[in-house]
């Protein structure tokens, strides 16, 4: 489990989980703490992120940020690693 706080409200909590023919990524947005969405992406063969969990978390915020928030929380992922 990996924590990624996007700023003082939300963050987001990020899981790894085997499945039966690869692996999956489950990604839950806080706010203030409380669970506010949960998705998850499942892959099949090796990804080529930048660093671990870059494709949920860009997930996440596209859907549940729209505008100048979501193009301030997208540049605040791609700082992280």
């Amino acid at each position: 489990m990996k924590i990624f706080n996007l700023d003082k409200v939300y963050s987001v909590v990020c899981n790894f989980k085997n499945t039966q023919y690869g692996f999956k990524h489950v990604a839950t947005l806080c706010k203030s703490g409380l669970q506010i969405y949960e998705t998850k992406i499942c892959y099949y063969n090796r990804t080529w992120e930048r660093f671990e969990y870059e494709s949920i978390l860009n997930k996440v915020v596209d859907y549940n940020f729209d505008g100048a928030e979501k193009q301030k929380y997208l540049a605040i992922v791609k700082t992280m690693q």
